[in-house]
């Protein structure tokens, strides 16, 4: 038996009951539904970044959505202190967690959100080329492959119009944008490959938030000032991040990764820019493009490719 053989053996013997080879129409909706909770926060961090600086802004909602989830877990009385070998990749998600937010809040400070977004985007090939390689039974086929390639498409179709540099600084924020993408699939296949993935999902985010708000609060001296423009808005925007978006919304995540492939799941996250654009209309008044629904019938034949089940 080869060492992969018998990494691949204790991993199945630990494997949760219950987990899944391939999304079913429950996955699928509530990935749906995650993508739109998403899309929505997109527009709230542009919102709350008007009245609070980025990196401090990234912080604070560390703190307080740990908060949350630590009452949570009373509440609930899940465990959190055993010793079941998760603290150091807990310690290693925390750092990757908080590195990559500060690199998006940072970026969307130099460029625009609608450019950003497409660099952050580029997460779901992350983990399916690393899910390929170091997660059995999560194999890149051509057709999921195609998929996701189709997908990206119809996110850069929907934001053509908007792509032009805006300003000489903002090639800074794509950059940003770019390593934030690689950041949030490394933070994945660290999940999905250590003892992390056997643990309650409220447990990962723990350590997320715990080991990324030191992180955050160092970065705050080179940022500028803490307060830039507060009112009402800034802090409805802002309570929705932590209530919705970091407490409710990650716990639903961290579940479904362990319990579902994480290639397929990150492909469906492709929905989530096009929702962006969305609510950016409805809420920011900004142009919908005629060209958003030729996107998403695009979008949706690439997530139709990726989450179709291979002929047995």
């Amino acid at each position: 038996m080869t060492v992969g053989e018998e990494i691949s053996g204790r991993r199945a013997a630990n494997r949760r009951p219950g987990v899944h080879d391939a999304l079913d129409p429950f996955a699928i909706t509530t990935l749906v539904g995650l993508s739109a909770i998403w899309g929505l926060g997109q527009v709230a961090v542009k919102i709350v970044n008007m009245g609070l600086q980025p990196s401090f802004q990234a912080g604070l909602r560390s703190v307080l959505g740990c908060l949350l989830a630590l009452a949570w877990c009373r509440f609930r009385r899940i465990s959190l202190f055993d010793r079941d070998g998760t603290l150091g990749p807990g310690l290693i998600v925390g750092l990757l967690f908080g590195a990559e937010f500060i690199c998006i809040y940072v970026g969307f400070d130099f460029t625009t959100v609608s450019r950003g977004i497409i660099f952050i985007f580029f997460a779901p090939f992350v983990v399916a080329v690393g899910a390929h390689y170091f997660i059995p039974g999560e194999r890149l086929t051509t057709l999921r492959a195609v998929g996701l390639v189709a997908a990206f498409f119809g996110i850069v179709v929907a934001f053509s119009d908007q792509l032009s540099l805006p300003s000489p600084q903002a090639i800074i924020g794509d950059v940003l944008c770019l390593v934030a993408a690689v950041l949030w699939g490394a933070t994945t296949l660290v999940i999905k490959t250590t003892r992390l993935n056997l643990v309650a999902p409220e447990k990962v985010l723990i350590y997320q938030l715990a080991f990324s708000a030191p992180l955050m609060f160092a970065a705050v001296p080179f940022f500028g000032p803490l307060i830039r423009d507060l009112d009402w808005v800034v802090g409805l925007a802002f309570a929705y991040q932590v209530v919705v978006i970091v407490t409710a919304s990650y716990i639903v995540w961290f579940w479904m990764i362990a319990y579902y492939p994480a290639g397929q799941l990150y492909a469906f996250t492709f929905l989530s820019p096009l929702f962006t654009v969305m609510f950016g209309g409805l809420l920011l008044s900004e142009p919908l493009s005629p060209r958003l629904f030729g996107a998403l019938a695009i979008v949706g034949a690439g997530l139709y490719l990726v989450s179709r089940q291979p002929r047995r």
